[in-house]
């Protein structure tokens, strides 16, 4: 089986100072999903191969998060920012689309397995702790940081299958991630800098009913990214950065364009 994944996403993010050092961010996601998978059936001696797509778009997992600079540092040591970000699960439920199931379909017997209309959320709560650093060294910034989500548990879990039943799965929890960063940016002028870094992050193993499930391994993930960003106003700035997925598990690319404007 292959599968060809595509996700837009369009997020209001906003941000405010509550103090010289303490920051709050909102980000209210809205998520666009298609995904088109093309597979061969091997039990049945088929020679050709078969394509079967799937779409889902609603709002995303709203994420609010505090950031606080923890020093005042002189010009030859970083700043030091700690960070602690909450996602809820407010976006479409993956239990709760209608998956092309293998179990209790009827008239069905096999099935995909794969979601008939695609999630926009995980369907579970997160909390993020992290810790970043910047130190400039001009014309250059250098940054990088340390991150663990911890991803929190859910019992008593079923999905929905064809013509309206469930399917009881049990208790979830998914692995927590170690995630780690770093980079550097250089300016090019005074309205325009030059950017590119690294993004690893290692997840952990699913457990169902308190057991790893078998099919699920720890995986890692790792991403390439390049970015620009130019100052259009005194309170306007465009950034874009493209990431190139390293690792098979990663997805391949990643264009992220955003808008940052000050009030």
């Amino acid at each position: 089986r292959e599968v060809k994944r595509n996700t837009l996403t369009a997020a209001l993010t906003g941000r405010w100072g509550l103090s010289n050092r303490l920051e709050a961010e909102l980000r209210v996601p809205y998520v666009y999903r298609s995904d088109a998978s093309i597979s061969r059936e091997i039990f049945t001696g088929s020679a050709s191969e078969q394509s079967f797509s799937s779409r889902g778009h609603a709002l995303g997992d709203v994420e609010m998060a505090l950031r606080y600079q923890l020093n005042q540092p002189s010009a030859d040591r970083p700043y030091l920012i700690g960070s602690l970000r909450f996602k809820s699960r407010t976006g479409k439920d993956p239990f709760d689309v209608v998956t092309d199931c293998v179990t209790r379909c009827i008239g069905n017997t096999t099935g995909t397995g794969l979601p008939l209309d695609l999630p926009t959320g995980s369907g579970f709560y997160s909390l993020q702790p992290g810790l970043t650093w910047l130190m400039a060294s001009d014309p250059a910034v250098f940054f990088g940081g340390i991150s663990y989500t911890h991803n929190f548990g859910r019992s008593d879990v079923s999905r929905r299958v064809l013509d309206g039943q469930r399917e009881y799965i049990g208790s979830i929890k998914p692995g927590n991630i170690w995630g780690l960063n770093f980079g550097m940016g250089m300016a090019l002028n005074d309205r325009s800098s030059f950017s590119m870094g690294m993004d690893l992050s290692s997840i952990g193993r699913t457990k169902q009913n308190g057991t790893p499930v078998a099919s699920s391994v720890r995986t890692q993930l790792a991403t390439l990214l390049m970015g620009y960003s130019y100052r259009l106003s005194q309170r306007t700035t465009l950034n874009v950065s493209v990431g190139a997925g390293l690792p098979r598990d990663t997805p391949d690319l990643t264009l992220t364009v955003r808008l940052p404007m000050s009030f």
